[in-house]
């Protein structure tokens, strides 16, 4: 066996090897890779604050308090309402789906001449019972969790060790990358650090990004829809801007909430339903104009199916923590293949035997 062959088996043993350890460990793994994935998104404010003098380990005390500080004013001014809203929610339910049932009766007589059927009157009392059902199951379901012994564990190692990860890894985070730097092979290293600066330009052009985008898209939808007066505004608002990671997806949940809701308070009255699509509407103009192009960047080369199909895979192989894993796993994936693609298309295998005559 050749070294080449042997390193290709070497590295594809240690891919898979890694990817097994992660789904078997993935129970534990969720505060390491939140902390990983924090040092990462403020390594360059470390670095920009160890260039106007400030030494590693302060830089990193600094960002570390700042960022815990404006965590926690969030969470305190808003977590109340978020709460509030949802509880809201949940008793209103069943009145929301009373209202939805009047709507589309109303229209369905107006545009077919006659009212509904049996089995389709049926299907509306199977949705107001779910309506009923479903929320004191989410009431038990959310209090089952909460009193459950793993979700208290799960919350205080999210909570405490966390900031504990993220602490050591932006302090040593230049350090790891010049150790895993000098374990390269030699003779393949220059090719690794290429591959190793696109995989960055990606992360750096969709996740920084986005996550900005995203927060200005949460921000842009809660105070329209609040300006609009429609209930639960700011929940729906800020889980559209949540969903707004995941491209297509997260606008497309926020408009179909937001219109079910407005249609439930608002009909008949079309003007307020109709400013409340407009801040959807506004919002996607900003995003694709705006927020996506300055942003994000055009040279992401992370394609939104490949993105939704990650997030998926990952997701129902490890949970939430797949779900986090899944855009760098994704992006990498896709430098990858991209790198050997190039290979294969100058190899003489794909021009053929005349190439290297």
């Amino acid at each position: 066996m050749s070294v080449r062959e042997k390193s290709l088996v070497f590295w594809t043993l240690f891919v898979v090897l890694s990817l097994l350890a992660m789904i078997w460990l993935r129970e534990i793994l969720l505060p390491f890779v939140a902390g990983a994935a924090l040092a990462y998104f403020l390594d360059p404010v470390a670095d920009r604050l160890e260039r106007i003098g400030f030494s590693r380990l302060w830089a990193t005390i600094v960002i570390l308090i700042c960022f815990s500080f404006v965590t926690f004013l969030l969470l305190v001014t808003i977590l109340p309402f978020l709460i509030r809203e949802l509880k809201e929610i949940v008793t209103d339910l069943p009145a929301y789906m009373e209202n939805a049932r009047g709507f589309i009766a109303h229209y369905y007589q107006a545009w077919f001449g006659k009212e509904l059927t049996e089995i389709e009157l049926g299907f509306e009392d199977a949705l107001r019972k779910f309506a009923n059902s479903s929320s004191l199951k989410l009431g038990d379901f959310l209090r089952q969790l909460w009193d459950g012994s793993m979700a208290v564990v799960s919350m205080l190692s999210l909570l405490v060790v966390t900031p504990v990860v993220a602490f050591y890894l932006l302090l040593d985070w230049d350090n790891m990358i010049e150790r895993v730097d000098n374990w390269l092979p030699r003779d393949h290293a220059d090719t690794i650090r290429g591959l190793a600066a696109k995989i960055d330009r990606t992360l750096n052009g969709f996740v920084r990004g986005q996550v900005t985008v995203c927060f200005i898209l949460g921000a842009i939808y809660s105070i329209g829809l609040m300006l609009v007066g429609l209930k639960y505004g700011l929940l729906i608002g800020i889980t559209a801007g949540v969903l707004s990671f995941i491209p297509y997806v997260g606008s497309a949940i926020g408009l179909l909430l937001s219109a079910g809701m407005a249609v439930s308070q608002f009909w008949p009255e079309w003007v307020p339903i109709l400013m409340v699509l407009g801040v959807f509407l506004t919002g996607q103009f900003i995003e694709g104009n705006f927020l996506q192009p300055k942003i994000v960047g055009e040279q992401v080369n992370l394609h939104p199916v490949w993105l939704i199909f990650a997030l998926f895979v990952f997701g129902y192989l490890m949970g939430f923590v797949g779900m986090l894993i899944a855009v760098p796993l994704a992006a990498t994936i896709g430098v990858l293949v991209r790198f050997f693609l190039e290979c294969y298309m100058k190899s003489d295998f794909y021009k053929g035997k005349g190439a290297s005559s």
